[in-house]
């Protein structure tokens, strides 16, 4: 990862996200700050997309043993 100082950074901000890199930003040697490009979503994603595919057992919804349900309520 390329390190560089804050003048730098400054003067060439635009071709440091056009390159797409992670740059250390550094003041005086010191690392200060990190550029870092975002990565792109996939895709939006659909409700529903799942359905089907997970079965609950059916004890999904029943009352929790009460020496579990303690452990909450500490």
């Amino acid at each position: 990862m390329e390190q560089i100082n804050i003048h730098t950074a400054k003067t060439q901000l635009s071709k440091l996200i056009a390159e797409g890199k992670e740059v250390i930003i550094a003041r005086y040697g010191q690392p200060v700050a990190k550029l870092v490009p975002i990565q792109p979503v996939l895709k939006d994603r659909v409700p529903g997309t799942a359905k089907g595919k997970i079965k609950m057992m059916d004890t999904f919804f029943d009352p929790l043993p009460d020496d579990l349900l303690h452990e909450f309520y500490r």
